[in-house]
């Protein structure tokens, strides 16, 4: 790169988007790249077991799947649920002992693609603390059974990290690894689902 010349921030989406990573406008965020770049983005590294990854896309619809049944068919809370991890469409799914090598900036970058991605689908810019440890319970949840079904943890290991969900079991989650486009299809269905209710507007 040549002296002064400053570094490209922004990334280009299939949908001709360019999103800047610095400083992202809800303008810039199309619901179809978010589901085509999480349906690609493996969790655990890949590290897990199957025909294909299981994706960060698949595994938006088992958190949101826990969260519904542990919490009610809220629509814009479910959505925001769905959405916990969108801003991997971008910046990829990043294993937790990585993160803590990595530090704050990561995180920084993570809460303002949030607050883009929320503001372009009419929720707040961030989740208020209760239900971001509502999301947060389902996606330990998800965790627990990703890591005993699919990245090779036994039962005993897996509940020191994750705990023992109760009132949730295998056969109520859609956990087996799916081909990608499936996933997207999947992700952008339950997407379209939840938010029907805000493209409609308001009643006459």
């Amino acid at each position: 790169m040549s002296a002064g010349k400053p570094a490209r921030a922004w990334q280009r989406m299939l949908s001709g988007r360019r999103l800047d990573l610095l400083d992202p406008s809800p303008l810039d965020v199309e619901i179809a790249d978010i589901a085509h770049g999480l349906a690609r983005v493996a969790r655990w590294n890949g590290q897990t077991r199957g025909d294909h990854a299981f994706s960060v896309a698949q595994h938006c619809l088992v958190v949101e799947e826990i969260f519904r049944r542990c919490n009610g068919d809220d629509r814009p809370s479910c959505l925001t649920a769905l959405l916990h991890d969108a801003p991997e469409y971008v910046i990829g799914d990043m294993i937790s002992p990585f993160k803590s090598v990595v530090g704050g900036g990561y995180k920084t970058v993570e809460h303002r693609l949030e607050a883009a991605i929320h503001l372009r689908f009419g929720l707040p810019p961030h989740a208020s603390r209760d239900l971001k440890a509502a999301i947060k319970k389902a996606d330990t949840i998800a965790a627990y059974f990703e890591a005993t079904e699919l990245a090779g943890f036994s039962t005993a290991e897996a509940r020191k990290f994750f705990g023992q969900p109760r009132g949730i079991t295998r056969d109520m989650l859609p956990i087996e690894p799916m081909p990608a486009l499936e996933a997207q299809r999947l992700f952008l269905r339950r997407f379209e689902e939840l938010d029907a209710e805000r493209q409609a507007g308001p009643s006459a």
